[in-house]
């Protein structure tokens, strides 16, 4: 069973004030909120199983999950999960760990952040999934990068503003082939699912890949026609609207 997990339980700091009185994930972009246009995605690429966690404004979210179930008759065949963060916001390898319970232990899980439009086949993506991890990456300029060897596997992770290095990887300067922007979609397998279980409540998927790829497969992936535009401030709707129609 193909099945995912959209993150869109964040604050949306960056896209004040819109975010004062909604989720980032109900901001809308073309008339429809960022989850909806997620949901509706992953439905037509034959996802069955799609897990949303909630935090900020938690409710509104529900709600609108709920409305949508009942709106949408095709909607038969196809379960609508929430993880509840309400008591604590547990950052994106938290949030995994957190809704493990609701996945078939099977099946990998696509994880997808609610905030970035693109034009991946997301079935595709999900099938080439045979390693412990499967990340999209691109060459598109950012601060912070992956780090991978000549076969793709991840080796670290580096902020090129700072200095910072994580991982196995010596420090980099500037960009180079092995450096690659993570876009926030990737596919874990049920065996990373069981490793994060001894990991504690809250922490970031970037730091658990980078302790695990000592032992386990985390490769990268690249989409030569794959655009994306990620919907985290204000002066992205505007870019997000057009990249839709």
């Amino acid at each position: 069973m193909k099945q995912a997990f959209i993150l869109a339980a964040g604050l949306g700091t960056r896209l004040k004030p819109l975010t004062d009185t909604m989720p980032k994930a109900l901001v809308p972009v073309c008339g429809k909120p960022l989850l909806q246009h997620q949901i509706e995605r992953l439905t037509a690429a034959g996802f069955k199983r799609i897990v949303i966690n909630v935090h900020h404004f938690a409710e509104q979210i529900v709600d609108f999950v709920e409305r949508y179930k009942e709106q949408i008759t095709n909607f038969n065949d196809v379960e609508l999960l929430i993880s509840d963060e309400r008591t604590e916001l547990l950052d994106t390898g938290g949030a995994i760990r957190h809704a493990a319970d609701l996945f078939d232990p099977k099946s990998p899980v696509l994880v997808h952040n609610v905030d970035i439009l693109h034009n991946l086949n997301l079935s595709e993506f999900y099938t080439m999934q045979t390693d412990d991890a499967l990340l999209l990456v691109s060459h598109r300029n950012t601060t912070r990068y992956l780090i991978f060897n000549h076969e793709l596997q991840l080796i670290g992770w580096t902020n090129i503003k700072t200095g910072e290095v994580k991982g196995l990887a010596l420090p980099h300067k500037g960009v180079c082939e092995g450096l690659l922007a993570f876009s926030g979609i990737h596919v874990l397998s049920p065996s990373m699912l069981k490793e994060m279980q001894s990991w504690p409540s809250r922490f970031s998927i970037i730091d658990f890949y980078l302790s695990v790829c000592q032992h386990a497969v985390i490769r990268g992936v690249e989409r030569p026609d794959f655009r994306m535009v990620d919907v985290g401030k204000l002066d992205t709707l505007a870019t997000a609207e057009e990249f839709l129609h």
